[in-house]
């Protein structure tokens, strides 16, 4: 058996509580009963209350409301098989993670913001196949394609400018890594999305990209950054915060090179963004072009349905609720002893 929504538990502490008042408004009213006469002039009377009877409704009341919540819950038996077919888009993203993604020229630094774009785009995500590939001085795949958004948000919450100990920024070797990531056999539609500040420090990154765009990859790049640029705050061996510096003991100020990310995405037909204070931003990007992208199959595989049952268990609780209401209070035969 399974449940199709177990977030109805929670109403499980309702039934003692029942219990409980059952208690407390039997007990009110015997004795509002024995206050108003004697047990002997109530039995002449006929307004008797009858204990076995106010526990049968009690029950009948407790158990309904155990069916209902059981009805809320969705309980499923029975399946049967069916081909679903997995269709979507291949996405690798490249995340900058060197130490001038730490600059805050917006808030709280560039990699976080890197973070928060990836999170709004994956909440967008229709079925796609995401990766994520790290890089700074070198690139590696930080997980592979998966449909599994939770498996890939581990990750991605993961990541930090220490994953990778070669510093400098590499976009060349992450364009390439982020072809490698995708399988040489799939021919679904693929798309790179790179997220950096745009500072190249090592091969060109445009001949990366006309590799790309000869497998028919399309890369759209995001600048995370401001043109005037930031310094980058690090923690030194004393756990102080200081500015970064270079090899000559002047402090780096890191600045977005939006020229290069439009130069690399124009290459293969995709699109620039600034990930601050703009229109677009990555979640429109996938929304406006690369869901717009005719979709293929990547797998196919036999699932099991399970039928909703919830029917049965909601059936059972109106019937006992209702007999609760019709059952009478008093029976003559059976008299509530005082105490």
């Amino acid at each position: 058996m399974k449940y199709g929504n177990l977030n109805y538990l929670y109403l499980l502490p309702i039934i003692p509580l029942l219990i409980l008042g059952y208690i407390l408004v039997l007990r009110k009213k015997m004795n509002d009963l024995n206050k108003f006469a004697r047990i002997e002039l109530l039995s002449k009377m006929g307004i008797l209350l009858s204990q076995r009877r106010q526990w049968l409704k009690a029950t009948l009341m407790i158990v309904g409301a155990l069916f209902l919540i059981f009805a809320l819950i969705e309980p499923k038996w029975g399946y049967r098989w069916e081909e679903v077919e997995k269709k979507g888009i291949d996405i690798v993203i490249a995340v900058d993670t060197s130490r001038s993604m730490l600059a805050d020229d917006v808030k709280p630094n560039r990699l976080e913001v890197a973070k928060r774009e990836i999170e709004d785009l994956l909440n967008a995500l229709e079925g796609d196949r995401v990766g994520l590939v790290a890089f700074a001085g070198s690139a590696f795949t930080y997980c592979p394609l998966t449909s599994d958004y939770g498996a890939f948000r581990l990750f991605l919450n993961d990541l930090n400018t220490n994953i990778i100990p070669l510093g400098g920024t590499n976009m060349a070797e992450a364009i390439r890594k982020g072809i490698s990531t995708f399988e040489s056999n799939s021919k679904n539609h693929k798309a790179v999305i790179l997220i950096t500040d745009g500072e190249n420090h090592e091969d060109d990154p445009l001949k990366a990209a006309s590799k790309a765009k000869e497998q028919d990859i399309v890369i759209y790049t995001v600048g995370v950054g401001r043109k005037d640029g930031s310094y980058i705050k690090i923690k030194d061996e004393s756990n102080h915060e200081t500015f970064l510096k270079d090899r000559q003991g002047q402090v780096i100020k890191s600045r977005l090179d939006e020229i290069t990310l439009n130069k690399i995405a124009l290459e293969t037909g995709g699109l620039y963004t600034p990930a601050y204070g703009t229109q677009w931003g990555l979640k429109n990007i996938y929304r406006d072009s690369i869901a717009k992208i005719e979709v293929s199959t990547y797998k196919t595989q036999r699932v099991k349905r399970y039928a909703n049952r919830y029917q049965i268990p909601l059936v059972i609780s109106i019937i006992l609720i209702a007999l609760e209401s019709f059952l009478p209070d008093g029976k003559k035969t059976i008299m509530l002893k005082s105490r």
